[in-house]
């Protein structure tokens, strides 16, 4: 097989995955159909059978590559991994998860399509949560078990991680409601960078004081 065809078939492939993360942002995976998705990526409908199987097939697959793109663009971890101290390490990933659900810097429909997930799950969240957003959580746990030290359940780990992202996705799923409680924010770059120190900041100070009979009662 030629290069040549090997790129025209990766960029039907791609044309069909940004035009299917638009629809699908907009309409949600039931009301989408197949025929607006080509339609906009100017394929033939027998496409999305020949790259992804199905509609279904085609939506996990935009599911996960929205995720890709977005953490290669927001990597969660700063440079130096583990060497860098656990504060900062706690701000780059707020910083990132912020940045992947709110940012303008990439296309719009990424932050919109996951915000939909999670208020209309369907069977490809299953998926998305094992291969993309438990292996985050993992990282966000071991930042949290290296700020809190030892003598804290895992429990109470995973309550504080849930805690971090709750902070982050309110910012997401409330945003109509923010924007007219507070006209003047915006969701600029400034705004986001805003928010995230603030995040930052309140979840440090929660957990450096954990109370000492809520760390007893969860190794008890």
């Amino acid at each position: 097989m030629s290069s040549e065809h090997n790129q025209f078939e990766e960029g039907t492939r791609q044309r069909l995955l940004e035009a299917a993360g638009e629809v699908f942002a907009e309409h949600g995976f039931r009301a989408a159909t197949i025929r607006e998705i080509c339609g906009r990526a100017e394929v033939n409908i027998a496409a999305v059978n020949y790259y992804f199987r199905d509609k279904e097939g085609l939506y996990e697959e935009v599911l996960q590559y929205a995720h890709r793109r977005a953490l290669e663009t927001y990597p969660a971890e700063p440079p130096g991994g583990e060497d860098v101290s656990h504060e900062e390490r706690l701000r780059v990933f707020i910083r990132s998860f912020l940045d992947r659900i709110l940012g303008p810097g990439r296309p719009a429909w990424h932050g919109k399509l996951m915000a939909r997930e999670i208020v209309e799950p369907t069977a490809a969240l299953d998926a998305l949560v094992e291969q993309s957003i438990r292996p985050l959580q993992t990282v966000l746990l071991g930042i949290i078990r290296g700020l809190v030290g030892p003598g804290v359940s895992e429990w109470m780990l995973r309550l504080c991680s849930i805690s971090v992202v709750g902070q982050c996705m309110h910012w997401c799923l409330a945003r109509p409601v923010l924007r007219r409680l507070h006209p003047q924010l915006e969701y600029s770059t400034k705004d986001i960078e805003m928010v995230a120190e603030h995040v930052t900041q309140f979840s440090l100070a929660a957990l450096h004081n954990l109370p000492r009979e809520e760390q007893r009662s969860c190794t008890a």
